[in-house]
């Protein structure tokens, strides 16, 4: 059966799944990074440690592509499951932030823009990436908490089978 042919509920599951699979990956790569001291010297010395620049580009890579799938997939389907039409981005992430799925909506843009920074303006100044990757370490709870919380609302507000949503990540923070 192809994707197009899904009711908008099985469309939704099917990216929540993904979601999970994204978040299991974002957050052993974000521990494979934890022990490391980031700052400028660090990224500075990323030419000559090259097994540590890959943990840093699978991070960094990884949380890029939960934002955007939460934010580009999973969210807009989500609505179309509760019958809703989503909109642009900032209007979905409006009507996300009024049913509770994701907490400040402030937060979701800064982290775009910070998604954007690390992909687009690669290392060209060691002290800002270094700031924005330590940044990206601690909004990875975020992404993970806004699964969490499209979980939850599966479940208890669109009564959602628990046995057909994703499972919880909460063991992975």
């Amino acid at each position: 059966m192809n994707e197009e042919s899904l009711l908008p509920v099985d469309r939704f599951l099917q990216t929540l799944e993904i979601v999970r699979r994204e978040g299991e990956h974002l957050d052993w790569s974000r521990g494979r990074l934890a022990a490391e001291s980031i700052d400028a010297e660090w990224v500075r010395a990323l030419d000559d440690a090259p097994e540590r620049a890959e943990r840093m580009e699978a991070f960094v890579s990884r949380f890029g592509r939960m934002q955007d799938t939460i934010a580009d997939k999973l969210l807009p389907r989500w609505l179309l499951a509760l019958a809703e039409t989503p909109g642009s981005q900032i209007e979905v992430l409006n009507r996300a932030e009024r049913l509770g799925v994701i907490e400040d909506l402030e937060d979701w843009l800064e982290v775009r823009r910070l998604r954007n920074r690390l992909v687009h303006e690669y290392m060209r100044d060691p002290e800002t990436f270094a700031e924005d990757l330590c940044r990206t370490r601690a909004h990875t709870d975020m992404l993970l908490d806004t699964y969490e919380r499209v979980r939850r609302f599966a479940v208890e507000r669109m009564g959602l089978d628990s046995t057909a949503v994703p499972v919880s990540l909460v063991g992975a923070k």
